[in-house]
């Protein structure tokens, strides 16, 4: 693990973590806190790297002191649900010695009833004599090969706090990227349009977001993504070009099969302009659509619940209570103890005298 100022975050992390591994290898990059006091706790092998604007150079650094046969990276925001810990448990009695990495899923957003609506996967699990590297300054990403398992282990991501500077950190390092003349690849021309997203500079977001998808030499998750934010921003900007939103999240179709994420951000256009029937066209397909076995980050609300309320919303304003009601007992499947659901049912239910 690389830390920084992470007290409050720290031992939660390591608390689920403490029993299934050999050796716990702290790297600090410079915490003013008690985040060191707190490690001690936990281990021995505690060390320093200064901190020079580069997670890479970090996590490899972080990387050449561990001894055992694998190596687990998690960041002190991380940590595994029981269930979780129990499969890595058996992970760890069962892992065949030729494997070369694992992939774990990596859920990095929560609703309020702690489901996970945004994940995608990581190599996690690693042989340590392959001498993996990590490449990139920031949104870093670890390069491997050979043997490459999928595995049914989930890593959680919960920020404890929002640290001072945090925010801005990944957009001031790219800034200082561009001041100093470095060439950006075509990954850091994407994840700089995030952090420009993620920060309200849509036009410039835009603009390097289109800068990627021109290139044609983008991943294709990212290329996915890339019009779907493109979509995000002329939104944000205030849907002046409502086309604009539109042309994109079709655009997102020439990448790969349809993935519901698009599908649900089209009929969300056609709904507020009260098309219903649109709506329904693409909200259905969102349904119908099976997710493919990619890297790529997910929405998971669109694979599961958000089409279904929709369509319970749209046929509602159809007067069709029927299938209004129908597709609102699919959502509270997925969400037996959402307010929305149950409002639903007993509205819905009542007009159909199934209350």
């Amino acid at each position: 693990m690389i830390v920084k100022n992470e007290e409050d975050s720290l031992a939660r992390c390591l608390d689920t973590i403490k029993d299934l591994v050999d050796e716990i290898n702290i790297i600090d990059t410079g915490s003013t806190d008690k985040t060191v006091e707190i490690a001690k706790q936990y281990t021995d092998r505690i060390f320093f790297f200064e901190w020079i604007d580069d997670f890479s150079a970090a996590r490899n650094f972080a990387f050449t002191k561990a001894t055992q046969e694998y190596i687990l990276h998690l960041d002190a925001d991380d940590f595994l649900l029981d269930i979780d810990r129990e499969r890595l448990r058996i992970l760890k009695q069962t892992l065949d010695p030729s494997v070369d990495s694992v992939t774990m899923k990596y859920h990095i957003a929560f609703d309020e009833f702690d489901n996970p609506i945004m994940s995608f996967r990581r190599n996690r699990l690693v042989k340590r004599v392959n001498n993996f590297q990590w490449y990139g300054p920031v949104h870093e990403y670890l390069m491997v090969w050979g043997k490459i398992i999928d595995g049914d282990v989930a890593i959680s991501h919960k920020k404890t706090h929002p640290q001072e500077g945090y925010s801005t950190r990944n957009l001031r390092i790219y800034e200082k990227r561009l001041e100093r003349g470095e060439e950006f690849t075509i990954r850091d021309i994407y994840y700089y349009g995030n952090e420009l997203r993620d920060h309200g500079q849509y036009v410039k977001a835009i603009e390097y977001y289109v800068k990627m998808l021109d290139s044609k030499q983008g991943w294709i998750e990212d290329e996915i993504n890339a019009c779907l934010k493109i979509a995000d921003c002329y939104r944000a900007l205030g849907n002046k070009d409502k086309d604009k939103e539109m042309e994109y999240a079709i655009r997102a179709f020439a990448y790969d099969i349809p993935r519901a994420e698009a599908c649900c951000r089209i009929a969300l256009i056609f709904f507020e302009k009260e098309q219903y029937l649109k709506a329904i066209f693409w909200y259905d397909l969102a349904t119908k659509l099976e997710k493919p076995n990619t890297w790529g980050f997910f929405t998971e609300a669109c694979w599961t619940w958000l089409p279904e309320i929709q369509l319970c919303v749209c046929y509602n304003r159809l007067e069709e209570n029927e299938k209004a009601y129908e597709h609102n007992e699919k959502f509270g499947a997925y969400r037996p103890n959402d307010p929305k659901y149950l409002f639903n049912k007993k509205l819905i239910g009542r007009l159909l005298d199934k209350a």
